[in-house]
């Protein structure tokens, strides 16, 4: 058994801010004696989407780099969320256009554990709501990840990823045994669709699932707004743990034989048929 954490974040285009609230909110969880903390959505930039190349980095970077040295100082296991990738033109050099946006897992040591680029990209125009099209700025990942930890195997997603159940089976299929979804869900399918997509994820996994969001107004003059509704869910589908509106941190103790006790109760593995 362990204390894991979601950070709640309101985030902007200040990349030194976003860092910084990370970062405080970060070391508050572990002083909490969190041993596994996992921040949201665009951690360090929700921005205009067309200026997320211009700060992109490796995942060597500084800014990895930054995150590397809080997890060890900590002694954490410390997921940021998502943060804007470079990515290469043919030629090797930078893309001014387009970046990943990827979630990086560090170890208590500092060693990046699991890279995920976001799969599912958020190409959408709900009535009532901003129009968003996150593939014209973003590459979208190809590879499903889990990594196997101390705390247990991992499973990584990112925000829209949580629409897509087949996704969630392939994380299961590879050992998960809790899934993290940092996400940066807006108030008008939040509101609506959050509290019933991430429960759903986590019994049909029969995983514990982390899923820590973004809150309030952003950049591009305010129209975009997240819901937050930060959240741990256990392996039976039970809110065990939520923020509610504003910046902030929820914590939960993860029982890591509650899994394995919900699924010798429901077989889902052994029933499955397709």
């Amino acid at each position: 058994m362990y204390l894991a954490a979601c950070v709640q974040l309101h985030s902007n285009a200040d990349v030194e801010r976003n860092v910084a609230e990370a970062e405080r909110l970060v070391r508050r969880a572990a002083g909490y004696g969190a041993s596994l903390v996992a921040t949201p959505e665009c951690t360090v930039y929700l921005g205009p989407w067309d200026e997320r190349a211009r700060i992109a980095q490796p995942v060597d970077g500084p800014i990895a780099r930054h995150f590397s040295a809080l997890a060890t100082s900590l002694g954490i296991h410390l997921l940021i969320g998502s943060f804007p990738e470079r990515t290469l033109r043919a030629d090797g050099s930078p893309d001014p256009e387009r970046s990943y946006n990827t979630s990086l897992l560090f170890g208590p040591n500092g060693r990046l554990l699991a890279t995920y680029r976001k799969i599912h990209l958020f190409d959408v125009d709900v009535k009532g709501g901003p129009r968003l099209q996150e593939s014209r700025t973003t590459v979208a990942g190809e590879r499903v990840v889990t990594c196997d930890t101390a705390l247990g195997m991992l499973g990584l997603s990112i925000c829209y990823d949580l629409r897509f159940p087949e996704l969630y089976r392939a994380l299961v299929d590879a050992g998960a045994q809790l899934i993290t979804i940092p996400a940066a869900f807006t108030l008008d399918t939040g509101k609506d669709h959050w509290h019933a997509l991430v429960r759903a994820r986590a019994i049909e996994t029969q995983c514990w699932v982390m899923a820590p969001g973004q809150w309030g107004r952003h950049g591009d003059r305010g129209i975009r707004r997240s819901y937050g509704h930060s959240m741990i869910v256990d392996p039976w589908g039970a809110v065990v743990a939520e923020c509610g509106d504003g910046e902030g941190i929820c914590l939960a103790e993860i029982r890591r034989d509650r899994v394995g006790s919900v699924r010798k109760g429901m077989p889902l593995a052994q029933h499955r048929k397709l």
